[in-house]
Order: structure tokens, then C-alpha cells, then sequence
């Protein structure tokens, strides 16, 4: 189990890497997290919802992704969360009101991880968070009390990049029960830069201290980067390089609303060359961009109001009226915030039964109580351009006059075919429920060629062209090949007995 000192320490990379690994040494492999907060998710075959962490250490495991390996997903929606058990949603919850059902979710949990763990030889557990947090230990089921259930040994990570390594390792250590620390087969140092020497005090003082070894120091590797679970790793999935535009560049600005989802959705056009991805939060920051993204949200009436508020309302209505404006794109909540209109009779996201969109697309979204969560396929409306991805939303968007739909698609668990989306008439404003539509490097190729098109660039090259998922089945190779270089694993196959599969028969 890969435990960790604080949140975003690398605990998902990490089980991604170790997944990897094990798969590569022969073992059939899952991941497992009891409970994932998080608003980057993804739709199953069976038509579930889990972590979209997950779902990339699925892939690295190379097996599809399951609902067992994410029981529960809670999604935030400003001071509440909508709770997700065995890829459903359960209803919308406040932390107290949470933590009253543990004791009938426990179950749940433990059946989940049993499937797997009967299915599987090998199961890499992620915690969430620091498993020592003293106020919330009473309530965990994700930490120690799952270590403990599977009686799983642990990995304790700690990012040297928040300062105070050490203090995290000892203080995290003192904290733990004696047969909690017993679990723990060593500690690993994360996200270092420099000179690996300086750090050998310390980790001879860690192992005098506490009895158990730093298996390593990972160095600070930003291109073994996997699809991040939260937005605490939002910043990684825009361009690196900040500076001014270069010629033949696009610049691509999305909106940094404050219930931003599936955010992983434009990392694909940040890695694109001659694109840079940037996020803005005040009109001020809007500048000339080449494309404009309103990216999904779980809160799209609170985020439209943002939008009004920090300004950014007014300068894309405006962009629209400029004959040389930027294209407009709105994925899911976006989608819902380019109409007209945006109902909810129900009261499903906010006590306010009609609210004015921003008009750009004639359309009108009614919210739902019930959930849309699909894997999809097709293609652009009228044209045979291929499309992958997923729809997760709850609402239905209907469009009005002479409004066409964007995409035609088929959804893989009932088969049935749709008309999604909408796209204005001259092709500048258009909106759709699928995420991940800048997987598909077809898809990418056409549309970043139709935005330098506008601009009187060059289309790229072919050979510049790869799939996103093709990009990160590499990086799964690599990140097992990290943990061999960088780690002493003697420890791991002890309890294990042994790296490969024949061995621990």
C-alpha cells in the first residue's frame, strides 16, 4: 500500500509506477482506493464513475478499469459533495452527513476490494491524504483501517519539494499505532532536485530513528507525469513554458472556474507542438487567445456566476463580435454556460429554478436527477473525423431553431446513437458533453490545424501527430523502469516473496 505524508505527494504516480512494475514481472495486478475525493473522473464500461486516477493505474496494470477499484468517489460541489458507491450516485452529502453512513459504506468497501483481491494475484493500495491526521482518523477508510484489512505492507511517501522532509517521515511515524508502523516496509523521498549526497545524513538519521530504510530519493521527473486525480496538479497539465508566444504559436486560454473538472481534458493540447495551453481567472488575463475552453464543472450555475464576476463573461461575449476572435469551445458544464438558458425545476445543483447562459449557442439545458455517464464513439456531425471519450453530466441540452448538432455517437453500453453537442453557423462557437475528446489524435490533428488555418499558419507534419493514450502507455513503461533505478525494491519482494510471479507461488 503507498501511503503519504500530506495530499499530492505523488501517492498516485507512485501506485501507477508499482502497478506498472509488477505487471512487467509477470503478476496480474489491480489498483485499489477505497475513497477518492476528486472532480477528474471517468466512465467505466459497465457505465460506472471512478477517480480518473484509477483509471491510468488500471492502464499501467494493463487491465480495464472497474468501479471495485474505486468504491467511492465523493465529487465537491462548494461545502457539500455528491457521493458516488460502486460507480452510482447516492445523493448529495455534507461531511457530517458523510460520515453518519460509514458504517454501511465500510461494507461496500471491503466487498469491492475482495473481488479484486480474489481476481487478482497482486492489489496496490493508495491512501488518501496523511493517514495520521488525528481528527479525521475515527472516519478513515481509506488509510490504516484499509491497510489493516488487507493486511497490506506499506510505503510511506514524502515530497522534499514542500520543505521539511524529514519532520513529515519522523512526524508521521511517531503518529502511527505499533502495529501500524510494523506495516511499513520503508519510506521513499519524492520530487528532489540536486545533489542526492546532501540528503545521506538524513536518511541515515530516519533509519536510526525509526528501524525502518529509505528505499530511495526520486528525483523531480515533470515528464513521467500521469493524469492527475485533483487540482492540486492542475498547473502540470498547461504548458510549462510561460513566456511570450513564439511565431506559429496558438495560444489557448481556458477557464479557471472554481469547480473545474476534468481538467485532464486539455493536457492532450498543451503536449501539441506550436499550442500553449494557459488558464485565466480575471478578464484581465484574457488577452488574444486563439481558443477559448469553458471546461466542465460540477457546479455550472455558481461557476457561470463567477464568470460574470471576475469579468471573463464580457470579454468572450465580446471576442465572439470580432471578426479575427478566437474559436469558443465549452465541454459539459461549458457547454450548459455557452446557451441561453439553463433550468433546474429540481433544485439538483442550486435553489435558483431558471438562470440567463451566456447566449452564444441557442440551446436550453434542463438539469436531471439522474446521472448521464456513457463511454462514447463517433464522429464530427457530417463528416467521417473519429471520436473517443466519455460523457458524465446531469442535465440534457436541447437545441433550439436552426442550432446543428457537433457530434454524432454511439454509447458503448446500450449501443444506442445520439445527436450531441451544438455548433453555431459559422463554426466559431461549439459545445459538447464528451470529455476527452483531445485523446484522439485524429480529432487533435484536425481541429489545432483548423485554429492555425485561421491564422494563416502551416498545418503541423504527421510524424508531430501521437494519440494521448499512446503518449502515456509509454510513460507507464518508463515509470516502472524509474522505480528499478532509483529505489533498492529488496525490501518490497521480501514481503512480497520475490519479483516475479513464479516466485511467489
Amino acid at each position: 500500500m503507498v501511503l503519504g505524508t500530506a495530499s499530492h505527494v505523488g501517492k498516485s504516480l507512485l501506485t501507477a509506477a508499482f502497478c506498472r512494475l509488477l505487471a512487467e514481472e509477470g503478476h496480474r495486478v489491480a489498483p485499489f482506493k477505497a475513497q477518492n475525493m476528486a472532480l477528474n473522473s471517468f466512465v467505466t464500461s459497465e457505465g460506472g464513475e471512478i477517480g480518473r486516477a484509477q483509471v491510468a493505474q488500471a492502464e499501467a496494470s494493463g487491465i480495464e478499469p472497474h468501479v471495485d477499484m474505486n468504491p467511492i468517489l465523493l465529487k465537491p460541489m462548494g461545502g457539500v459533495s455528491q457521493v458516488i458507491v460502486n460507480g452510482h450516485p447516492i445523493g448529495v452529502m455534507s461531511a457530517r452527513e458523510y460520515y453518519a453512513e460509514k458504517a454501511t459504506l465500510w461494507p461496500r468497501v471491503t466487498a469491492a476490494y475482495d473481488r479484486l483481491a480474489g481476481q487478482y494475484e497482486r492489489v496496490v493500495l493508495e491512501g488518501a491524504g496523511s493517514p495520521v491526521e488525528i481528527n479525521l482518523t475515527e472516519h478513515d477508510l481509506t488509510n490504516l483501517k484499509m491497510a489493516r484489512y488487507a493486511d497490506a505492507a506499506v510505503i510511506l511517501v514524502a515530497d522534499i519539494e514542500r520543505g521539511g522532509v524529514f519532520a513529515q517521515i519522523i512526524g508521521t511515524w511517531e503518529l502511527l499505532e505499533p502495529g501500524d508502523r510494523a506495516r511499513v516496509v520503508g519510506f521513499v523521498i519524492n520530487k528532489f532536485r540536486g545533489d542526492v549526497t546532501l540528503l545521506d545524513s538524513g536518511l541515515e538519521f530516519v533509519r536510526e530513528r525509526t528501524g525502518v530504510p529509505v528505499l530511495g530519493v526520486l528525483p523531480y521527473r515533470p515528464d513521467l507525469q500521469i493524469d492527475q486525480e485533483d487540482s492540486l496538479g492542475i498547473d502540470e497539465t498547461a504548458t510549462l513554458d510561460r513566456g511570450e508566444l513564439g511565431p506559429g504559436e496558438l495560444d489557448v486560454a481556458v477557464a479557471r472556474v472554481p469547480g473545474l473538472s476534468n481538467f485532464t481534458d486539455f493536457w492532450p493540447l498543451s503536449r501539441v507542438p506550436g499550442v500553449r495551453v494557459r488558464y485565466m481567472e480575471r478578464g484581465a488575463h484574457f488577452g488574444r487567445p486563439d481558443l477559448v475552453v469553458l471546461p466542465g464543472t460540477k457546479t455550472t450555475v455558481r461557476d457561470l456566476d463567477w464568470l460574470r464576476r471576475v469579468g471573463l463573461a464580457d470579454r468572450i461575449i465580446a471576442s465572439r463580435a470580432e471578426e479575427d476572435g478566437p474559436r469558443i469551445l465549452g465541454i459539459c458544464g461549458g457547454f450548459q454556460m455557452l446557451g441561453r438558458w439553463i433550468e433546474d425545476p429540481l433544485g439538483v445543483e442550486s435553489d435558483r429554478e431558471r438562470v440567463e447562459g451566456l447566449g452564444l449557442l441557442d440551446t436550453v439545458t434542463r438539469f436531471a436527477a439522474t446521472k448521464t455517464r456513457h463511454l462514447v464513439s463517433g464522429q464530427v456531425n457530417g463528416s467521417d473525423l473519429a471520436i473517443l471519450g466519455y460523457e458524465i453530466h446531469m442535465g440534457e441540452t436541447e437545441r433550439n431553431g436552426a442550432t446543428i448538432p457537433w457530434l454524432a455517437l454511439t454509447r458503448r453500453q446500450n449501443q444506442t446513437t445520439i445527436l450531441d453537442g451544438a455548433i453555431d453557423e459559422a463554426g466559431r462557437v461549439s459545445g459538447t458533453y464528451v470529455h476527452g475528446l483531445f485523446d484522439s489524435a485524429p480529432f487533435t490533428a484536425s481541429f489545432v490545424n483548423g485554429l492555425r488555418a485561421r491564422r494563416k499558419f502551416a498545418p503541423l507534419a504527421e510524424p508531430e501527430w501521437q494519440s494521448h493514450r499512446d503518449f502515456l502507455a509509454a510513460r507507464y513503461t518508463n515509470l516502472a523502469e524509474f522505480l528499478r533505478v532509483h529505489l533498492d525494491l529488496a525490501p518490497i519482494w521480501s514481503v512480497l516473496g520475490g519479483p516475479s510471479a513464479r516466485s511467489s507461488d
